[in-house]
């Protein structure tokens, strides 16, 4: 990492401090002012031969041990219930406080500081019982990002040109977004490898429970996305994230939204009661987890409804795989060489 890059990246933190200290004892590790990663629990099983391999890798070919998990922004426009992350405003900070910044972080020097981040993240590892030296070395050389580790990441002013940073280094982009910032998807002039939007209710009803909203027509503008997400032209997916008694409902009201965005792939997940999802404001509880065979069923019954196809299932995660049509199923392993 160039000493300009360096420089830049230990300026004044945007993060208020009680957060980043909540964030870093969780596992965080922070680059820049604003941009943060955490090593994925997959990302170190798959460095061991024998260890298991995250549904990306099952699903569309990524190589799990040369994955980062990451975010160039931290704060989110929603609080869903269901959300394993911290949510700022549980410890009393605005989420306007974390994205009205005015300066942010340039896209080179945030890719070069995961990047570095990451490396350290993994060094540990090497000589670790278990470990697989050939893999170990590859994942010190990432060829991938998943744009989804907290917060909302289009809150990024310039996603264009660090999704470009990004593919410039051979790193293929994964990228979440809650699909409320229609604006910023349209300012998209750079598409990454893969879209997804973050599906939190079959109807506006639910949605307004679960997603608990901080801006006014969240739904709206989500209806709005899903429009411009329809057009767009890369890998579009939807992920939708099932909890008994909050979401686990109305089928066809999922079917509705998947023929409006026009997903190439749909991943049906089962809620985990982990991290924040076990605070006592969110009021969940261990038996709103739906089993496998609830997720499964679940997926089949928007698989019939959709015309979608019931493609594939990762066991550790509990997430189903619904394909377009046969092009879609036969395509979707990735092939991106670096």
């Amino acid at each position: 990492m160039s000493e300009a890059i360096a420089t830049q990246l230990k300026s004044q933190p945007h993060v208020p401090e009680e957060l980043r200290a909540m964030m870093q004892k969780q596992g965080y590790h922070f680059v820049g002012r604003h941009s943060a990663l955490k090593t994925c629990n997959y990302t170190e099983e798959s460095m061991r031969l024998e260890g298991a391999t995250c549904y990306k890798n099952q699903f569309y070919g990524i190589q799990s041990w040369r994955c980062m998990q990451s975010t160039p922004a931290i704060g989110c426009n929603l609080a869903c219930s269901f959300c394993w992350r911290i949510i700022p405003e549980e410890i009393g900070i605005n989420w306007n406080e974390l994205n009205a910044l005015g300066d942010w972080d340039d896209p080179d020097s945030i890719v070069e500081g995961l990047i570095s981040e990451q490396r350290k993240l993994v060094s540990g590892f090497k000589g670790r019982e278990g470990t697989n030296m050939q893999r170990w070395k590859e994942a010190n050389d990432p060829a991938h990002v998943a744009l989804s580790l907290t917060g909302e990441p289009m809150f990024y002013p310039q996603m264009s040109k660090l999704l470009d940073a990004f593919h410039r280094r051979g790193i293929s982009t994964f990228l979440v977004t809650n699909g409320t910032m229609v604006g910023a998807l349209r300012r998209l002039s750079v598409m990454p490898t893969q879209l997804y939007v973050s599906i939190q209710a079959p109807n506006q009803e639910i949605y307004e429970k679960a997603a608990r909203a901080k801006t006014l027509n969240a739904w709206q503008n989500f209806q709005e996305f899903l429009k411009v997400f329809s057009t767009l032209d890369t890998r579009r997916v939807f992920r939708l994230t099932l909890v008994k008694g909050v979401n686990m409902v109305d089928v066809k009201g999922y079917a509705d939204l998947i023929s409006k965005g026009k997903p190439q792939y749909v991943e049906v997940k089962g809620f985990v009661f982990v991290g924040g999802a076990r605070s006592e404001e969110r009021h969940l509880s261990y038996e709103q987890m739906p089993r496998k065979e609830e997720v499964i069923e679940f997926a089949s019954e928007i698989a019939r409804e959709s015309g979608y196809l019931f493609t594939d299932y990762h066991e550790h995660s509990k997430v189903v795989l619904l394909c377009a049509d046969e092009h879609a199923a036969q395509t979707r392993l990735l092939h991106f060489e670096k």
